[in-house]
């Protein structure tokens, strides 16, 4: 087999980074108006789930497809997880001047309470990383989609560390180590991310098989 045949390795590995640079370009041009970038991360997923299960097509077709399929759901759990985020950083930066200006009994309470955020924080960035990759592929209730996506979440949580550890890489890479790797950015996340989650989501879906629960 040639290095540089279609079917090679190293080929395929190319071919994937164009991929993902070109539906990185996709999400962030259709992400511009903020209030689309649930249906434009859910579309991401939609497209690089179909790639990680070879079942990929005309990927410009593919992701407006699903963008518009999606648009309506993703984009009012994206408002909603939007303003719950907006929220724990407003009380993180309030949390974090009362606890410097303050003694003794306030300060105890103030470090209570501050678990409590942190604590919620995680939860909400473990479904901020699989509500979207879900609703890709399944169909339920805004509600339901964020509860699996949290469920999931802590359930498949060496999943959950890898993407987290994927995402925060990328973003290190960006600002710290070579900005221009921003033009894989997302793309390349929800690509590797989509090798993580096509087993996860499949099993999650998957009917239980006769006799598993007797």
């Amino acid at each position: 087999m040639k290095l540089f045949s279609y079917d090679s390795p190293l080929s395929q590995v190319l071919l994937k980074l164009t991929w993902s640079c070109y539906l990185n370009l996709l999400w962030l041009l259709c992400s511009l108006p903020v209030f689309t970038m649930g249906a434009s991360t859910t579309a991401l997923y939609a497209v690089t789930l179909k790639i990680v299960q070879e079942k990929e097509g005309n990927l410009t077709a593919q992701f407006f497809r699903a963008f518009r399929e999606n648009f309506r759901q993703a984009t009012v759990l994206w408002l909603i997880l939007l303003g719950i985020g907006s929220l724990l950083a407003g009380d993180g930066y309030i949390l974090f001047h009362l606890f410097r200006s303050s003694q003794g009994f306030a300060s105890v309470l103030w470090t209570f309470v501050s678990a409590l955020v942190i604590a919620a924080s995680l939860a909400y960035g473990i479904v901020l990383l699989y509500v979207f990759p879900l609703t890709a592929s399944v169909v339920n209730t805004n509600l339901a989609m964020l509860k699996n996506a949290f469920f999931i979440g802590t359930h498949y949580l060496f999943c959950t560390i890898l993407t987290a550890a994927i995402h925060f890489a990328m973003f290190y890479t960006v600002v710290a180590v070579y900005t221009p790797v921003l033009l894989f950015g997302e793309g390349l996340c929800a690509l590797l991310s989509s090798y993580l989650f096509s087993g996860v989501i499949r099993a999650c879906a998957s009917p239980p098989m006769e006799g598993e629960n007797s």
